[in-house]
């Protein structure tokens, strides 16, 4: 099919760039290593409560230094190159795609790293990376969408944050309470209920996404 042509040629292309311009993910690393080094330094033992908190905390603020410059970086005269030979949907759904990529690789190096110093208290693993994977959708479809419509205000930053936090919150507090169980803090036998509500919400903003960017692209 056309469309997952574009779709492949669109995210490689992203990926490219990401590594011809490494100093986007430099600076995402600093910051990251920057504030768990502070953690280190501010607290002589972090509870696996706080642990949880914190490190979804960390993820929270990666994921918005690390998305919102999906479309900042796009010229508008590249954006109409676009528009003259892909399909909107392709173009988004590209963006999303490696937006999850990104942040699942981050959130396994804020993880690492977190964990070194401080503690690893992570008792059930695979439902942890779940989280982790769950939680790299949910932010990833969120702020990519939030960032387009961004772009064409401007790069309305103020408009960004009001945009993004009654998103987000939902997403952010299902996301506690799934890693929570997966640190053994919680016996929750609602986990799969929980699942079921963070790929619901992820659905409805992917289809929110699709029906309103191809607006959003033609403006």
């Amino acid at each position: 099919m056309q469309i997952v042509r574009e779709i492949i040629h669109l995210f490689s292309k992203d990926v490219r760039l990401e590594f011809r311009s490494s100093y986007a993910i430099s600076g995402i690393l600093l910051y990251v290593f920057s504030t768990i080094f502070i953690i280190y330094t501010s607290f002589v033992q972090v509870q696996p409560q706080v642990w949880n908190v914190l490190f979804w905390i960390i993820m929270l603020f990666t994921s918005i230094n690390a998305i919102v410059k999906s479309f900042v970086q796009e010229s508008n005269q590249r954006q109409l190159y676009y528009y003259a030979l892909a399909n909107p949907t392709a173009i988004l759904l590209a963006k999303i795609l490696y937006n999850i990529l990104l942040l699942f690789v981050l959130s396994v190096l804020v993880w690492g790293a977190f964990a070194f110093v401080a503690g690893n208290p992570v008792r059930q693993l695979g439902a942890f990376v779940g989280t982790i994977f769950l939680g790299s959708v949910g932010f990833s479809i969120t702020f990519t969408f939030v960032a387009a419509i961004s772009a064409k205000a401007d790069n309305n930053a103020t408009l960004m944050a009001i945009l993004s936090f009654p998103l987000v919150i939902p997403i952010l507090m299902t996301l506690i309470k799934l890693s929570a169980n997966a640190l053994g803090l919680l016996q929750d036998t609602s986990v799969d209920q929980d699942v079921l509500i963070l790929i619901a919400i992820d659905l409805i903003l992917v289809a929110m996404a699709f029906l309103l960017y191809p607006f959003l692209w033609r403006d």
